[in-house]
């Protein structure tokens, strides 16, 4: 049902199909379509109006009219390139080729390999140490709820601030893990909540390590973990690892959790 509510409207006279406002559109509402920026869904388009300065013919506004509620759990959908998994079960899956990818640039789903040990050649200089990040996206919001890299994945889900705090993270805790990351504050948590459940339900996850700084609010992260692995019908192992604001690591717990 429709509401009142602002949106983007794109005049085709004006536009030329450059393309450049589809990146600025971080939920993907907008794609070249015959030659021409369009509006997929106005389900996806939340009103901001992020992507009008992108575009060089001022071809894109924002109105107010009937339209569509913004929709985040559709935009999550959306972002995965996936339906839900009763629409989709029949379906054979296939990956997106890069060279075809029309949503924003930062959605696409990329594995990495470990990186070659870097060769010490004497030289004195700035040294850099290898990211041992495995995947891509990162934030929860993006990630896509079916991928390679879930499969078999000690999936370590993180709160945002754990990393800047705690100074050996990615040897401690993102080696050989897949990485998602998301803040149980500022963020939406029933959209977190189904789409873990989603991901734990339709993926084969070996086991799971949360990462959640010390502060009250950060501990509905776990919560949140554990009530969608229980919600998706799995028995995992779950490690909640708690981080002081100084960087110290306060406690680690292991529970298993199943229906």
């Amino acid at each position: 049902m429709g509401v009142s509510r602002k949106i983007v409207r794109i005049d085709e006279e004006k536009c030329n199909g450059c393309g450049q406002c589809v990146p600025g559109c971080a939920e993907g509402a907008i794609q070249v379509i015959d030659g021409k920026a369009r509006l997929v869904s106005e389900v996806y388009c939340d009103g901001l109006g992020a992507c009008l300065g992108e575009c060089p013919l001022e071809a894109i506004t924002i109105e107010e009219r009937e339209a569509e509620n913004f929709d985040e759990r559709a935009v999550a959908l959306h972002l995965a390139g996936s339906r839900p998994a009763a629409d989709r079960k029949d379906e054979p899956e296939e990956p997106v080729a890069e060279e075809s990818f029309r949503g924003c640039p930062g959605t696409l789903t990329r594995m990495f390999e470990p990186p070659e040990p870097a060769e010490n050649t004497g030289e004195k200089g700035p040294s850099r140490t290898p990211s041992k990040l495995a995947n891509w996206p990162v934030q929860l919001k993006l990630a896509p709820l079916s991928a390679p890299y879930y499969q078999g994945a000690k999936l370590l889900v993180s709160a945002d601030c754990v990393s800047f705090a705690y100074g050996n993270f990615q040897g401690d805790f993102l080696a050989g893990r897949t990485l998602l990351i998301g803040c149980p504050k500022l963020d939406d948590t029933r959209l977190y909540h189904d789409k873990l459940t989603e991901i734990f339900r339709n993926n084969a996850i070996e086991s799971v390590e949360v990462a959640v700084m010390e502060v009250p609010c950060c501990n509905g992260l776990a919560a949140l973990v554990e009530q969608a692995v229980q919600a998706s019908g799995k028995s995992l192992s779950v490690k909640t690892s708690r981080i002081g604001i100084r960087g110290e690591l306060l406690e680690s717990r292991v529970s298993t959790v199943s229906i």
